[in-house]
């Protein structure tokens, strides 16, 4: 899919659920970049594995505190997630989230968009390829990272949003 199309089609239609200041090209950049890193938009079932959506998002467990789960019990991205699911027309539930990352990419997107909410660091400029990396990591915390995959695919997506934006 062309980066544009995303924007266009998943990530601005998410952005404009949630509140304003959510909206950034720190933010686009980040969710562009985490979406080429994660599915080059091209599959919305991880390959031989449960996450789901453009972003590849697992469920998780109200134990583990990660994925869906995570992002539904954390008090940062809690509201805002239960706002999501009711444009979205998603129960408010985990599991449903979860069930609907694969179908619907505006949900998706605002679930990635959330869980970098959640983060307490703000986000990375425009360009900090270490900085966008390291909350990649921290907030996506990847079973087999690709790092040296990274400074390209952030440099596409700074460049996507740059030309979109001027």
């Amino acid at each position: 899919m062309v980066l544009s199309d995303v924007v266009d089609r998943a990530i601005a239609p998410a952005l404009a659920i949630l509140p304003t200041q959510m909206d950034t090209p720190e933010a686009r950049v980040m969710l562009l970049s985490i979406g080429l890193q994660e599915s080059r938009f091209t599959a919305r079932q991880q390959i031989g594995g449960p996450a789901r959506g453009f972003w590849q998002c697992e469920q998780g467990t109200a134990k583990t505190r990660g994925g869906v789960w995570g992002f539904y019990l954390h008090p940062a991205s809690r509201y805002w997630l239960s706002v999501l699911c009711a444009a979205r027309g998603v129960a408010f539930d985990p599991v449903a989230i979860y069930a609907a990352l694969d179908k619907d990419d505006v949900l998706a997107a605002g679930v990635a968009r959330l869980g970098l909410f959640t983060d307490p660091k703000a986000l990375p400029a425009v360009g900090d390829v270490s900085g966008s990396w390291a909350l990649y990591l921290r907030v996506w915390r990847p079973g087999k990272p690709k790092p040296d995959s990274w400074p390209a695919l952030h440099a596409q997506a700074a460049a996507a949003i740059g030309a979109l934006t001027h």
